[in-house]
């Protein structure tokens, strides 16, 4: 017996790597809701959920569940979870403005790249074969290279997170202050920011090109008689 459209939608709705999906907006609901209280449980609860976020990946290749609706609802949880605990340290550190400029910096450029996707009528925002930038090229490429630069930013957030302690430390001088204290948090703290920096850069320049790949539609629509 044919199935019918709801049940085929159902059928979307329920793919594991969706499920997995739902898992994580759960997860970071209870998170962010035990932040204040609890600052080890909600760490813990953040970083499973990013982990889930390459499962829920391997998950739709490995059973051919692949589905617009699971690639939108992965990325509206990365955003807004990272904008969130964003967000949580602007208000936790000095200048707050720092946060609250890589939020807006991720948002920005993710918005600008997933439309200019849309303009050139590419099946993924991660598709930049034709750009002409080395590190574009080799972020999107290389699953490593981007793996290693989303951990850290993520590693990064949780370290700082982990780290304050009241509403007017400067994020500077906890960060060099953690820095110098041995190879136990020095190490990863270096490499989380070696990797932010990178994945920043990436932003600046996945933003540009996505805004040039807008403004050279809108030429060539004018172009046409």
């Amino acid at each position: 017996m044919a199935k019918t459209s709801v049940d085929k939608q159902l059928s979307v709705y329920l793919y594991i790597p969706n499920i997995i999906g739902y898992i994580r907006v759960i997860m970071n609901i209870v998170a962010f809701a035990l932040s204040v209280s609890n600052k080890p449980l909600f760490a813990l609860l953040y970083f499973i959920s990013f982990v889930c976020d390459g499962l829920d990946g391997w998950f739709a290749r490995k059973f051919n569940q692949v589905s617009t609706f699971g690639a939108v609802l992965d990325m509206v949880t990365d955003r807004v979870s990272t904008a969130c605990l964003l967000a949580v340290l602007s208000q936790l550190y000095r200048p707050g403005f720092i946060f609250l400029a890589l939020l807006a910096l991720d948002i920005a450029s993710h918005w600008l790249q997933m439309y200019s996707t849309f303009l050139s009528g590419k099946a993924s925002h991660k598709d930049v074969k034709d750009s002409s930038n080395w590190l574009l090229r080799a972020y999107y490429g290389n699953r490593l290279v981007m793996a290693f630069c989303c951990v850290a930013c993520e590693v990064l957030y949780i370290i700082l997170f982990l780290l304050s302690e009241n509403q007017s430390g400067s994020v500077i001088t906890v960060s060099l202050a953690a820095l110098s204290q041995g190879s136990l948090i020095s190490l990863p703290l270096s490499l989380a920011l070696f990797g932010c920096v990178i994945k920043q850069a990436v932003n600046i320049i996945q933003m540009k090109t996505a805004a040039d790949a807008c403004v050279f539609y809108d030429m060539k629509r004018k172009e046409k008689p």
